[in-house]
């Protein structure tokens, strides 16, 4: 465990002369305040006020003072700064003045739905497969539309021409303390991903915000920009964010049964039933951007339908290969990069939980195309769609007791009143697409 003087001493030893003291709000957008080495002290004693009614969702003007209390296991510093005077940062919880937790902070949400799978003696772990576009910038280093190689899967240089930077981006994230599994250029133009080890569900949404960060920085200095949109190019793959997710209870995987023929246990099989009953509540959590349904059409990878299989990617979840009781897994498809990692994560283990509580059973694991059904062959199979707006996953979201339970009613009509406001603004916009269609034909 990290202690306050801990950080005090790495701070003088490392000659560290500014700190970051980062949060995330609703929308998964992190924030910070940056203080000077002088002041870390107060930092550290959780005395760091800011106004909380200038961050979307958090509090009105009348109760704008919010606390930041940092978290000592957090602390890194950044290798890309410089060595003399460098820069760190702290990630850290959001509370009120009385020292009570902040309903609307992110971070607590997940906190929050940790400590009930603890309860029930488990431990939550996740590995995120990250996906993003490198494109190239203009002139001003302003980002253009045009990516920033031809190359497809699996590519090599000179074809992928982000190697160098993906390997920059890597090399930085291992300085970090994370422990690289992979990184190849992916199936779209432009289009890479990084696989970082799993850990336990809070320690992989904090890694995941900073690997956002860490991606845009490295790609700026390497004259690129970096963007998680889901769907940045009309007819080419879009990025997703897939979450292999597995339950330890007293140091052993709950989901390997070494009698199935799958390996997996009645734990994990009534994990994935709730996953999958909860999965259209939760996917104003999980795809939160209008951009994020563009992601979901047949032929590109993503999932469009709700249901399962023990070896089909095209399925919404699927089982991976396991080489043993440590390997045993269940992974999810349709969450995608612009997620806020704390809700997400969070609806996700809080789904799981559901079903294993509830003792919900699994229907049968679909091995076939299911685009390659017809309609009422996926309606006799029990297979549902996918909601394919963020317009559909709002009201689905908002008549769901699951999501009100999660989120508490405050951060949820705080969350549902931005998303509502952000689809208004997409209908409101004339798009390209109608002008081309209908200026001449009408």
């Amino acid at each position: 465990m990290v202690t306050k003087q801990d950080i005090l001493n790495l701070i003088e030893e490392e000659d560290v002369r500014f700190i970051r003291l980062q949060f995330t709000d609703i929308l998964g957008h992190m924030r910070n305040m940056a203080i000077t080495s002088s002041n870390i002290e107060e930092a550290l004693d959780n005395k760091c006020m800011f106004d909380g009614s200038c961050i979307k969702g958090f509090v009105d003007i009348e109760d704008s003072d919010l606390f930041l209390y940092p978290d000592l296991e957090t602390f890194t510093i950044f290798p890309w700064r410089p060595h003399q005077g460098k820069v760190a940062r702290l990630i850290c919880d959001v509370r009120n003045p009385d020292g009570t937790t902040l309903e609307c902070d992110p971070r607590n949400v997940l906190k929050n739905v940790v400590k009930e799978a603890e309860e029930m003696g488990y431990t939550f772990y996740v590995g995120p497969e990250c996906e993003f576009f490198l494109f190239n910038t203009d002139e001003r280093g302003n980002p253009t539309t045009e990516p920033h190689d031809e190359a497809g899967y699996f590519a090599l240089a000179p074809i992928d021409n982000g190697e160098n930077c993906r390997r920059d981006i890597c090399l930085t994230l291992e300085e970090m303390g994370y422990s690289i599994k992979a990184s190849h250029h992916e199936a779209a133009k432009g289009q890479h991903e990084i696989v970082f080890k799993y850990d336990d569900a809070l320690t992989t949404a904090d890694r995941i915000v900073t690997f956002r960060a860490v991606v845009k920085t490295i790609a700026k200095r390497h004259g690129l920009h970096a963007t998680f949109m889901p769907k940045p190019i009309q007819g080419e793959c879009g990025s997703g964010m897939h979450l292999t997710m597995s339950l330890m209870k007293d140091g052993k995987n709950v989901f390997f049964n070494e009698e199935n023929p799958s390996k997996l246990s009645q734990t994990a099989r009534r994990f994935t039933s709730g996953l999958l009953k909860y999965t259209p509540d939760m996917s104003c959590l999980t795809n939160p951007t209008v951009n994020s349904y563009k992601r979901f059409t047949p032929g590109y990878d993503a999932p469009c339908y709700i249901s399962w299989s023990e070896k089909n990617r095209s399925l919404l979840v699927r089982v991976p290969a396991s080489k043993g009781p440590e390997h045993a897994r269940i992974e999810l498809r349709s969450p995608d990069p612009t997620a806020n990692p704390y809700l997400a994560l969070a609806a996700c283990l809080k789904a799981g939980l559901q079903g294993i509580k509830d003792d919900l059973p699994l229907p049968p694991s679909i091995d076939v195309n299911v685009y390659n059904l017809t309609d009422k062959e996926r309606e006799a199979l029990g297979v549902k769609k996918f909601p394919i707006s963020l317009n559909e996953a709002v009201r689905i979201a908002k008549q769901s007791e699951f999501i009100k339970d999660l989120l508490g009613e405050n951060l949820a009509s705080r969350y549902f009143e931005a998303k509502e406001q952000e689809y208004d603004e997409y209908r409101k916009t004339i798009n390209q697409w109608e002008l081309e269609k209908y200026l001449i034909q009408y």
